[in-house]
């Protein structure tokens, strides 16, 4: 789900043969400027009711950029959708250079499939001469590298996946606090025992279904398969897992979930809005026991956030979640994040850098990684007192990062992910059985990648 200061990184040419190799090359980079001799930078990120963070970091790069540059207009064009329909709209806009944007706000698991499809464009050039990239987290910086070894993205922050909990409703149902499941029967005994004091509280939920998208397996589904002896993608041998027992067991999870009514109903799941009431109604009026959720979670209920919640620092917890029998290590997190990109279309590159580097400086990176309650991905907002400060969980979430698993950074990955919702949700529904699911599951990988690309494990 989702700062100011200026570095300028415009190179000029140092080696110039003739006037005439000057004048092709600053064609090759520049448009022609209008009447008036301006150029125009199109910057184009999400933006949604409670996800207003990034806008601001870009409204501030904005004046910041304009100011130090005269001549040049940033033109941002904030897309209002959810992560898929925003996905669908930025992928529009790439197939034309003529509404391509010349920075753009790029999911991680999306990096090495737009690489493949043209619209990146190969950065190492330009961050060898920025002196900040060597803050950046060195595990960080791998979330903007494509197949080719290069870098094509730089992050904006990063994020864990944790158990949250509201406090008053586990005591209520006779609940130790502070809770922390260490298996899968620990977390169902829980949410029992919160039905059985309430029927009206949804004890333990995890989405699942094609309504919330990549929420499904990052907050969902990846807890569960990577807590068993299975996984998605075998890095080693470069191949996609079919037939995995883990992959079905996790289904039967959330299956039991869904039939005890532990968790929302089926309905609601498939609502691509379901997250608002996680957020905006039921944890703040004691309606929810418990969810799988992001790091960034305190920031939809913090001062200036969607869902301003006064007081929740104390009314909520947070929990590792748990491997199936409480196997080493223990727990599970997923971590994903998103970045920034110049598109490859863009005729003014060394200016979109530049202005890449002005929305990610220490300044801007800052109050975005507060605002946003984002993982810092810059050793120096790390360790700036007002970010430790910002979010009374930011030591419990960034713990989770010994324990947390990366989507597969693959071409091949949203179509993968995409199957993974429509198994989750065949389940929740009944429509299929966990095994029937997970054997369609196979058959659709196989039809994706080809039997080369897979391994049955």
């Amino acid at each position: 789900m989702k700062l100011a200061g200026i570095k300028h990184v415009a190179r000029k040419f140092a080696a110039i043969a003739s006037a005439t190799a000057v004048l092709v090359a600053a064609s090759s980079c520049s448009p022609a400027p209008d009447a008036a001799g301006n150029k125009t930078l199109k910057i184009v990120y999400q933006k949604t009711d409670a996800f207003t963070a990034l806008d601001a970091v870009m409204q501030d790069a904005k004046k910041e950029f304009e100011a130090a540059n005269s001549g040049v207009a940033v033109e941002l064009q904030p897309i209002q959708a959810n992560d898929d329909d925003y996905g669908t709209k930025l992928a529009l806009a790439q197939r034309s250079a003529e509404t391509a944007p010349d920075v753009f706000y790029e999911d991680t698991f999306k990096v090495r499939s737009d690489v493949d499809a043209g619209y990146l464009l190969k950065l190492d050039g330009y961050l060898e001469k920025w002196d900040d990239w060597s803050l950046f987290n060195e595990a960080a910086k791998a979330a903007g590298r494509a197949d080719d070894g290069s870098i094509y993205a730089v992050p904006l922050g990063t994020d864990t996946r944790a158990i949250w909990y509201n406090k008053a409703v586990l005591q209520k149902a006779g609940i130790s606090l502070p809770w922390q499941p260490k298996t899968w029967d620990d977390i169902l005994t829980t949410a029992r025992a919160v039905k059985a004091s309430d029927p009206n509280v949804i004890a333990f939920n995890m989405y699942a279904g094609k309504g919330t998208g990549e929420g499904t397996v990052m907050q969902g589904f990846y807890e569960l398969l990577y807590g068993t002896d299975s996984t998605l993608y075998d890095e080693n041998a470069r191949k996609w897992v079919v037939g995995s027992q883990g992959f079905t067991d996790s289904l039967a999870f959330l299956k039991t979930l869904y039939d005890e009514k532990l968790a929302v109903s089926p309905a609601e799941a498939l609502d691509a809005n379901v997250w608002k009431k996680v957020f905006g109604e039921w944890f703040p009026q004691g309606k929810l026991a418990a969810t799988v959720e992001g790091s960034y979670t305190p920031s939809f209920w913090q001062k200036g956030g969607a869902y301003e919640w006064a007081g929740y620092e104390q009314d909520m917890g947070v929990a590792m979640f748990p491997t199936r029998n409480g196997q080493e290590p223990g727990g599970v997190s997923m971590s994903g994040g998103w970045t920034l990109a110049v598109g490859a279309k863009s005729k003014n590159p060394d200016l979109a850098f530049q202005f890449l580097t002005t929305a990610l400086n220490k300044k801007n990176a800052l109050a975005y990684d507060i605002n946003n309650s984002q993982i810092a991905v810059r050793t120096d907002v790390a360790a700036e007192a007002d970010y430790l400060a910002a979010n009374p969980f930011v030591k419990d979430v960034s713990d989770l990062v010994a324990v947390t698993h990366y989507r597969p950074a693959t071409a091949d990955y949203p179509k993968i992910s995409t199957a993974l919702q429509v198994a989750t949700e065949s389940v929740i529904t009944g429509k299929q059985s966990p095994e029937d699911a997970a054997a369609e599951y196979d058959a659709t990988v196989r039809k994706l990648v080809g039997e080369d690309k897979v391994l049955e494990k």
